[in-house]
């Protein structure tokens, strides 16, 4: 019935004499291509077309809860929601409930703006093992995203490692690490909330594949983990020493992210 219902509903697009619009996938991508559209052309008309039943992408399930400062931009994306121009169809998944030559035929043109939907597998030996869980999972966990409400990870050792070195392995730590109290004051789910409550991980290992001058994490994420109540942040002086000579030839961005791991070694 819903499949039914959903291909009725795009066939009423195709005897409308207007420039008609689908977009799939309703995080930044998608909504920032809306805005754009609209701006640019007075006559579009804008579909923004969700498997899930609410908006937002990555900026719902994506973004640390303790960075409401990022967001806000939600709030511009409501208000595009609201025009006239632009609608948000929820709860439609595309290749399932309607076909993606469904939607060709009803619209003059299609973005695809979804992301990434499953994991990319290392292919080494126990990844798979029980207790290893991918960033993708772990963060749609304490982000409410709801096929993953369930997830319960086995935060019940004292240590945990994290492959990676960029902005999400440091959101990670900073859940793992961060005071229950402190969390609490941000729109982090109770689900996780009560996980978090029994963890009992007081340290946590980051591991990169490759040196220091090659962590993609930014300096306002790093030093964020820096400021985290109650933790010390250890790096080995070591490691950095091949590198002394060469950060006055750096770019700037990575020079100041080089300095300030040198100084906190």
């Amino acid at each position: 019935f819903k499949v039914i219902m959903v291909r009725v509903f795009l066939s009423l697009f195709s005897n409308v004499l207007r420039p008609c619009v689908a977009i799939i996938g309703s995080g930044p991508a998608g909504f920032y291509t809306a805005h754009h559209l609209i701006k640019r052309n007075t006559d579009v008309f804008v579909d923004i077309i969700e498997k899930l039943p609410v908006p937002f992408g990555l900026i719902r399930f994506g973004v640390a809860p303790d960075h409401a400062e990022v967001k806000n931009v939600i709030n511009r994306f409501t208000t595009l929601a609201k025009s006239e121009r632009c609608r948000f169809i929820g709860n439609i998944n595309v290749g399932k409930d309607v076909t993606t030559n469904d939607i060709i035929q009803s619209y003059n043109a299609v973005v695809m703006s979804y992301g990434a939907d499953d994991d990319k597998l290392l292919g080494i030996p126990g990844e798979s093992l029980e207790g290893v869980v991918s960033a993708r999972h772990f963060v749609g966990w304490y982000n409410g995203l709801p096929e993953y409400r369930n997830l319960n990870p086995d935060l019940s050792g004292d240590t945990a490692v994290i492959i990676g070195l960029g902005n999400v392995a440091l959101d990670i730590t900073r859940i793992l690490l961060t005071p229950l109290e402190l969390l609490e004051k941000t729109d982090i789910c109770s689900h996780s909330v009560e996980g978090l409550r029994k963890s009992k991980i007081k340290k946590v290992i980051l591991v990169g594949r490759l040196g220091p001058l090659q962590t993609s994490f930014s300096i306002k994420e790093f030093r964020n983990v820096l400021k985290l109540p109650g933790c010390q942040t250890t790096l080995h002086s070591k490691d950095f020493d091949p590198y002394r000579g060469v950060t006055k030839d750096l770019a700037r961005p990575r020079k100041r992210m080089t300095e300030l791991m040198m100084k906190t070694a």
